[in-house]
C-alpha cells in the first residue's frame, strides 16, 4: 500500500517522484487545450497564463523560498520586454538573439542591485527593490527615441522559427507551453536540490542557515538573479506575442500584484504560482467591465487569505487533502481485523 493509503507520511523521494507526475500530467492536458478551447480568446489568455506564471514562480523563488521582498519584479519584466523589443524594432536584431540579450540584462541588473540591496533586510529591501522599479518606469517613459514612451514601442517582430512566425495564437500558444513548462521543470529541481533545500533554511531562519554553515548572501544573490532573467524571458515572450510594449504595463502596480498573486497562491509552494497565475490571468478578464473594482477585489482577496489562509490557495488545498485522507485511512483497531 502507499504511504497516502496508510496514512503514513511520505518519503522526500516519493513527493518528488509525485509533483514530476503532476507536472507531466497538467502539462500533458494543456498540451491539447487548444484543441478543446471553443475560440481563440481563450487561447490568447492562457498564452498570457504561461507568461504570467513564469513571473510567479520566479518571484515565488525569492519571496516564497527565500524569504526576500522584491518589488521590482515588475521592472525586470518590463527590462526583458524593452531590450528584446527594442533590438527587434529599432535594430533589426533578430527576437531570438534579442531574447538572449534580455537575459543578459536582466540578469546583470539584478546583480547590480542586488549587490548592495541584499544586504538590507525586511521593509529596508523592500524599499530598495521599489526604487529600482521608479527608476526603471521613469526611463521607459522618458527615452522616448528608444521606447517610444508614454505612446509605447511599437512594430516589434514576432519569434520565427525555420521560416514560419510564431504569430498567432496556437503557435504561440504551444512556444509558451514549452518554455514555461521547461522552466517549472528547472524550478523544481533547483528547489529539490541540495541549494533549494539551503533556500528553505535561509526562509526560515537567516542566523540558522548561517550556523549551518550556508553562505546566505550568496544564496540570496544567486536567487536574486536567477529570478530577474526569468522574468526577462516572460518579458521577452510578452512583447514579442503582442508585438508592443507601454510602460504602464511594467509599473509599480505590476510588482505589487505580482507579489500579491504569490501570497495567493501560496508562499514557498511549488504548486502556488499555478493558482497564482490562473487568478491574474482571469480576474481582470472577469472584471473588465468593472475596471476600478479591480484593486479593490485584489486587495480584498489578499486580507481575506492572510487572515484565513495564510498559506494561499495551494496551501489550503494541500490541508483539505490532508484531513479527506486522515479521514478515509483505516484506524489503527480496524487496520488489524
Amino acid at each position: 500500500m502507499t504511504a497516502a493509503a496508510t496514512g503514513a507520511p511520505a518519503t522526500t523521494a516519493q513527493q518528488g517522484a509525485h509533483t514530476r507526475r503532476m507536472l507531466a500530467v497538467l502539462w500533458t492536458i494543456l498540451l491539447i487545450f487548444p484543441l478543446i478551447a471553443p475560440n481563440n480568446y481563450i487561447i490568447n489568455l492562457a498564452v498570457f497564463f504561461f507568461i504570467n506564471l513564469i513571473l510567479i514562480a520566479s518571484l515565488n523563488l525569492v519571496m516564497g523560498y527565500c524569504g526576500q521582498i522584491s518589488l521590482c519584479h515588475g521592472a525586470f519584466f518590463g527590462l526583458g520586454a524593452y531590450a528584446s523589443g527594442v533590438l527587434a524594432a529599432k535594430f533589426g536584431v533578430s527576437p531570438w538573439l534579442g531574447a538572449v540579450v534580455a537575459m543578459g540584462m536582466t540578469g546583470f541588473s539584478a546583480l547590480v542591485i542586488g549587490l548592495p540591496a541584499l544586504r538590507l533586510r525586511g521593509h529596508y529591501l523592500a524599499m530598495a527593490t521599489l526604487g529600482f522599479n521608479a527608476i526603471m518606469t521613469v526611463l521607459f517613459n522618458e527615452m522616448i527615441s528608444l521606447t517610444g514612451g508614454p505612446n509605447g514601442l511599437t512594430g516589434v517582430p514576432p519569434f520565427s522559427l525555420f521560416g514560419f512566425d510564431i504569430a498567432t495564437d496556437t503557435t504561440f500558444f504551444y512556444f509558451a507551453w514549452v518554455v514555461a513548462g521547461a522552466l517549472m521543470l528547472l524550478i523544481y529541481n533547483l528547489i529539490d536540490s541540495r541549494f533549494g533545500r539551503g533556500m528553505r533554511t535561509l526562509a526560515t531562519s537567516e542566523i540558522a542557515a548561517s550556523s549551518l554553515g550556508i553562505d546566505t548572501f550568496r544564496y540570496k544573490l544567486i536567487v536574486f538573479v536567477a529570478s530577474a532573467v526569468m522574468a526577462g524571458v516572460a518579458g521577452s515572450m510578452y512583447v514579442h506575442f503582442i508585438n508592443f510594449a507601454s510602460p504602464e504595463t511594467f509599473s509599480f502596480f505590476t510588482s505589487v500584484f505580482l507579489v500579491v498573486m504569490v501570497a495567493l497562491g501560496g508562499w514557498g509552494n511549488y504548486w502556488g504560482p499555478v493558482f497564482g497565475a490562473l487568478i491574474y490571468t482571469a480576474v481582470p478578464e472577469l472584471l473588465r467591465a468593472f475596471k476600478d473594482l479591480e484593486i479593490f477585489v485584489f486587495g480584498l482577496s489578499m486580507v481575506l487569505v492572510l487572515l484565513f489562509f495564510p498559506d494561499g490557495v495551494a496551501g489550503a488545498i494541500k490541508l483539505a487533502k490532508g484531513r479527506i485522507l486522515h479521514a478515509c485511512a483505516p484506524k489503527a483497531g480496524e487496520a488489524g481485523r
